[in-house]
């Protein structure tokens, strides 16, 4: 219990409270003791006081020595020699109070006096009456019994059990707070240990705290809600991969047995042409494939400084089939990426261009305040608005694709919108602008790369 955050806490901040209060009792023990020692030293002060008034106006020395209520009980009359003149029976038999000051000609004399004999010690208080006396005068002492312990206990024992309390009260309330703060941490737990059982569609509770516990729940939850939608994606991933290798595979299987059965030369090498086509669809799936896994991992590949317009120059050129391919290429959007898998874009992008293109293509590069755009557009049908995203997930393909291109493996736009992300930009299909194509506009846009560094 005591290894918990909860119990730690606690237990820190008993130690140190109850470091705190220790002093704290410390401090008032200290004040306790001056504040007896000043009020036993006010009473001698006031005894004497009274006692040298008295004999200034004429009162004997049994008189004047009689203590009165809250009177210091010891009190002395000394002459200049430091020889005693006069004594209350209490004070009789000691030796004579601060007798060198009184020697030494002091005016008022104070200290404190302990008899060897382990009685109690006093604190005395004197006043000289140059005047009054003998010759020399005499100097009028009194003493008061320092206090013991055992007058005072009452006090640190009631200090000592007061700061016990209060400490105990610190605990429990450290303890508790702590344990209500906890509270939503515990629920965030419970909620996050029944995933194995309702799956990752679950959520956890978000308390309504407006603090960091509620920002966590908030994170765990859009973690849980990406965690299920790429299971979401990688469930249907397999699916579609499975039906679209399922097909060739299934086609090449049967040729091949046909194959076995054929005995025309003839029909038997056109066969093996067809098991040819399916093998190089196969292959493609499986390319498009390896490349989806490799920008899945966000396997690190070296990127340079690209123009743009100048790679989709060249990937227009090495198009030698297909619609007409017409070009506005505004120099200097160069962007940081590899050129590689830039080129995988545009390429994949001119090739969805020319399947589904009537007569033109059109390709248009052009810097766009701090962005490079890259746009492709064709004649075609187009792409229906529900569809606009659909395009773009794996193994989707419309009607019309399937229809134009049978062989296609439908991840070629998935893989140019993962790349083009990958290098901090997007990839989606746009309206057609005013007086333009009528068909389907796909645009790219990437980050400009800084100016180079001067040599």
């Amino acid at each position: 219990m005591f290894l918990s955050v909860r119990g730690r806490a606690t237990v820190l901040t008993m130690t140190v409270s109850g470091l705190f209060l220790a002093l704290v009792f410390v401090l008032v023990l200290l004040l306790a003791r001056d504040a007896l020692m000043n009020r036993t030293e006010g009473t001698a002060q006031r005894t004497a006081e009274r006692v040298a008034y008295d004999l200034l106006h004429g009162a004997s020395y049994a008189d004047a020595l009689v203590p009165r209520a809250d009177e210091a009980p010891l009190m002395q009359v000394i002459d200049a020699d430091g020889r005693i003149v006069a004594a209350d029976p209490p004070a009789t038999g000691r030796p004579p109070l601060g007798r060198n000051a009184i020697e030494r000609g002091e005016l008022l004399v104070s200290g404190r006096s302990c008899l060897p004999d382990g009685s109690r010690c006093v604190r005395y208080f004197g006043v000289r009456l140059p005047g009054a006396g003998p010759r020399g005068g005499i100097t009028v002492i009194a003493a008061e019994p320092v206090p013991l312990l055992g007058q005072i206990w009452p006090l640190p024992l009631a200090l000592a059990a007061l700061l016990a309390v209060l400490l105990g009260l610190i605990g429990w309330w450290t303890w508790r707070t702590i344990g209500q703060a906890f509270v939503p941490v515990d629920r965030i737990r419970a909620g996050m240990a029944e995933f194995t059982v309702r799956g990752l569609a679950h959520r956890v509770p978000v308390p309504r705290t407006g603090g960091e516990i509620q920002r966590l729940a908030e994170t765990v939850n859009r973690t849980l809600e990406r965690l299920d939608e790429a299971m979401s994606r990688e469930r249907r991933f397999i699916s579609d991969a499975s039906h679209d290798l399922r097909n060739p595979i299934t086609g090449l299987r049967t040729r091949l047995e046909f194959a076995l059965d054929e005995d025309d030369p003839e029909e038997y090498r056109e066969t093996v042409r067809a098991a040819l086509r399916d093998t190089e669809r196969l292959n493609d799936i499986v390319v498009d494939l390896l490349e989806l896994s490799r920008l899945d991992s966000r396997a690190p590949v070296p990127a340079e400084r690209v123009d743009l317009a100048d790679l989709a120059r060249r990937e227009v050129r090495r198009r030698t089939s297909g619609p007409p391919v017409a070009t506005r290429l505004e120099p200097g959007a160069v962007v940081e990426a590899n050129p590689v898998r830039l080129a995988r874009v545009v390429g994949n992008l001119l090739g969805n261009a020319e399947r589904h293109a009537g007569s033109r293509i059109e390709v248009t590069v052009a810097r766009d305040g701090g962005e490079a755009v890259l746009r492709v557009a064709d004649d075609g049908a187009g792409v229906p608005a529900d569809a606009r995203e659909r395009i773009f997930e794996r193994f989707a393909r419309l009607t019309d694709s399937r229809r134009r291109d049978p062989q296609g493996t439908g991840l070629g736009l998935p893989i140019a919108r993962e790349i083009a992300e990958i290098y901090g930009g997007t990839l989606r299909l746009v309206d057609a602008p005013a007086g333009g194509l009528p068909g389907a506009h796909f645009e790219m846009r990437l980050p400009l790369a800084p100016p180079p560094e001067a040599p």
